[in-house]
């Protein structure tokens, strides 16, 4: 008699249980099922099938970054961080318009005479479309890159801290895909940073001051549409140039378990490298800074564009994605992740 007709489970065929019979798997505890549930859900696995077809073929649909994406930005502190950025241009329009309001003042900033101010600050009263330039310069030296080093500084060391990175690498995604997720999640929050300053420099821009062609840097005059779409591509070049500290984040976050250590010292290499690159005598090394070439952005304002600056901040950008995202890589695939 063989093993099925006599009703005993052949532990080598699942496919011989008999009927009416209720094998005990090792995942059948009911207190993990909350958890086999979640990590199922988003590498797009089964937790009753436990195939790996389903979840391959989903993860290359994006539903990793989907469920990274959904988790980043329903953060209290990335809301608040978004929340204050979109609070910067209004601000700053409120500022100029109090200022101008004033008859010799308003003169005075008319005529562009005070060397000081950001860029582009004594053309907002004429063209409210310079609040967006002028946005950009106020808040790309600080405010848009220390929000970039809070999110990638807690990309990986958060997921350490609350003790679920451990639980993501049970997922058949792997280190490495797991790594670009992070990474290109932080490149979506850089892009959405810097619209949210954009729009609302604009949404501002457009309720206190007269929109109308703008004039570029160069004296001559474009049309409102060209203008827009400046504004738009220069936005898209202040994301990328944000595109080298966020890999260098993602590298220190790799290096400790505690998310708040990660977010204080990429901040903090953020904020140094700031202050080397005002001091003369480092001039032979600040063209190698990340943030060097940062308001470079300026050149799309002239016309014709210079592209000279933006060739090298962008390239350089790309050095910085490529040697910290490297030592990322090579980090987060030998540690031993034991939170």
């Amino acid at each position: 008699m063989s093993r099925a007709e006599s009703g005993v489970a052949d532990d080598r065929n699942p496919a011989s249980t008999p009927t009416g019979a209720s094998p005990i798997s090792r995942n059948s505890n009911p207190g993990g099922t909350s958890r086999n549930s979640a990590i199922a859900g988003v590498c797009g696995t089964s937790p009753a099938s436990g195939t790996s077809r389903p979840s391959r073929a989903r993860f290359w649909t994006f539903g990793i970054l989907r469920s990274e994406l959904l988790t980043t930005f329903r953060r209290w502190r990335t809301l608040a961080l978004l929340g204050v950025l979109a609070a910067v241009p209004v601000l700053v329009g409120i500022a100029v318009k109090m200022e101008t309001s004033d008859g010799p003042s308003g003169g005075r900033g008319g005529g562009g005479g005070g060397g000081a101010g950001p860029a582009f600050i004594a053309q907002v009263t004429n063209n409210g479309l310079f609040l967006v330039f002028t946005a950009l310069a106020v808040t790309l030296p600080f405010f848009l890159p220390m929000a970039v080093g809070v999110v990638a500084g807690d990309a990986i060391a958060g997921e350490a801290n609350a003790g679920t990175l451990r639980y993501l690498l049970v997922a058949p995604a792997g280190r490495t895909r797991l790594l670009l997720t992070k990474y290109a999640t932080v490149m979506i929050f850089c892009l959405a940073a810097t619209l949210v300053v954009a729009l609302s420099a604009l949404a501002v821009g457009a309720l206190l001051f007269p929109l109308g062609d703008p004039t570029t840097i160069s004296g001559t005059r474009i049309d409102f549409a060209d203008g827009l779409l400046r504004a738009l591509l220069i936005a898209v070049v202040v994301a990328a140039s944000l595109t080298g500290l966020g890999a260098l984040g993602l590298f220190v976050s790799t290096l400790t378990s505690s998310g708040i250590a990660a977010m204080a010292t990429t901040v903090g290499l953020l904020i140094t490298v700031q202050i080397l690159d005002q001091i003369p005598q480092l001039h032979a090394l600040q063209p190698y800074f990340f943030s060097h070439y940062w308001l470079s952005f300026a050149d799309l304002m002239r016309e014709p564009v210079y592209w000279d600056d933006l060739q090298k901040n962008l390239g350089l950008q790309a050095l910085y994605a490529a040697v910290f995202g490297s030592a990322a890589w090579a980090r987060f695939t030998t540690k031993d992740v034991t939170a």
